[in-house]
């Protein structure tokens, strides 16, 4: 650590402030021997994965599939979309609400809710092609995501209950900078809200994820998330503050929400990993007098010193109580990659993640010469293409198909059911190939 910063802290110590983080926003190796004792990343692995990383410096690696295995964590990216399930009530109560202003302090306290799961460092495994992730028995939600395409890596989403549905497609862009990483959501993500059939588009901020490499990993949101009301007109625009020295303004968000005309409504603060509260405000954005500040969202208990820093609901995720009957054979849950990684297992989770992906090469080696095309199950390409801030984004729908297969599932008589552990991991379309 530098000597500045060591004068700075005991600064800070003399005048009885304790239990401060100190943070380089700029990133930095002062602490990395220290950090390479905390757990699985260990100061050899991250010296040689730094030499094999620096060619790609300023690229997009999103499509890597080269990564060693100790940076994951047990679940994949269609698993961390299902996370912003965690807190639909918050949708539920929009639906419900007559008041357009307050919609959208809901709806975006729940877009927020989910930056708590995504300060995890953990990277999630990329899916293969075809694979897809089922969640039911939460807030009478039915939930699936599918990956719809592999280069670039795009998934879809949908999720429904009797208040709401959600749309997302997702694609992700990236810039490798040495020891931090952007992440661009090149995404759309809607929300239907059923009474009225209103509908919410959400883009947010883009993502920094510092200190990769040496350090103490940790990630910011710095910018902008909007989420506007296409019916109305009205949106809410809400600032992710950008984490400065010693954690300086981390976590922070404020904003209004604004009519049609531009007019602040309501004035929102909070911090992403806490709580969102809001009050009624005067065209200045001063609050309104006679009103108070009321909290909308706070963050449930989460498990202490959890390994992968899991809320419960992500433990949820992996768990097969909120799997439906006759899970379908391409669920992430019955990836043998994760599941190795899940039960602590790093040799076996390394194994079976480079089985897959050499699946994955071998399947469209075979597809391509059999002249034969990838197709999505549960979703079509719209033939849409929106702009995002950070590139187009050609739009995927979903086709409505997985409820005609989840309703006759379900109302089947379960006579052939099958544990689903002895399931094996099959998103393959074509056959279930092996490499050659």
């Amino acid at each position: 650590m530098s000597r500045l910063l060591i004068h700075l802290f005991s600064l800070f110590r003399a005048l009885g402030v304790e239990g401060l983080e100190v943070i380089n926003p700029e990133g930095g190796t002062e602490d990395a021997e220290e950090e390479a004792h905390k757990g699985r990343w260990k100061q050899e692995d991250r010296d040689s994965y730094w030499r094999m990383m620096q060619k790609y410096i300023g690229s997009d690696v999103t499509s890597m599939v080269t990564l060693p295995v100790l940076i994951f964590e047990p679940m994949t990216m269609l698993q961390k979309m299902a996370e912003l399930m965690e807190y639909s009530y918050l949708l539920d109560k929009a639906d419900q609400c007559e008041d357009s202003y307050m919609r959208l302090v809901y709806t975006s306290s729940w877009a927020i809710s989910v930056y708590y799961a995504y300060q995890r460092t953990w990277k999630p495994f990329n899916p293969i092609l075809g694979e897809t992730y089922e969640l039911t028995n939460h807030g009478g939600i039915t939930f699936i995501s599918e990956q719809v395409s592999h280069h670039p890596p795009m998934s879809a989403g949908h999720a429904e209950n009797e208040h709401f549905a959600y749309d997302v497609t997702s694609k992700l862009k990236t810039k490798f900078l040495g020891n931090s990483l952007d992440v661009y959501p090149v995404g759309r993500t809607r929300v239907t809200l059923k009474r009225d059939g209103v509908v919410i588009e959400l883009v947010p901020p883009p993502t920094k994820v510092n200190n990769l490499i040496f350090g103490r990993t940790w990630v910011d949101s710095p910018g902008e998330m909007i989420m506007t009301n296409l019916t109305t007109g009205d949106k809410v625009v809400l600032y992710f503050q950008p984490c400065g020295w010693f954690g300086a303004g981390r976590y922070e968000v404020d904003g209004y929400v604004y009519n049609a005309a531009e007019e602040p409504k309501i004035l929102m603060t909070g911090k992403w990993n806490e709580y969102m509260s809001y009050q009624p405000c005067d065209l200045e954005g001063e609050p309104q007098s006679g009103t108070e500040l009321k909290e909308v969202w706070r963050v449930a208990e989460v498990p202490p010193n959890d390994k992968f820093q899991y809320t419960h609901f992500a433990h949820k995720i992996n768990s097969l109580d909120t799997a439906p009957r006759k899970l379908l054979a391409s669920d992430s849950r019955l990836r043998p990659d994760r599941y190795a990684l899940e039960k602590g297992d790093l040799s076996k989770a390394g194994a079976e993640k480079s089985s897959l992906e050499e699946r994955q090469r071998a399947e469209k080696k075979s597809r391509e010469a059999k002249d034969q095309k990838f197709t999505p199950r549960w979703f079509d390409m719209s033939g849409e293409v929106t702009p995002t801030p950070w590139g187009d984004l050609e739009v995927y729908q979903f086709n409505g198909k997985y409820m005609e297969h989840r309703a006759a599932v379900d109302s089947s008589d379960g006579s052939d059911e099958v544990d689903v552990r002895s399931i094996e991991f099959n998103p393959w379309q074509f056959g279930n190939v092996v490499s050659e």
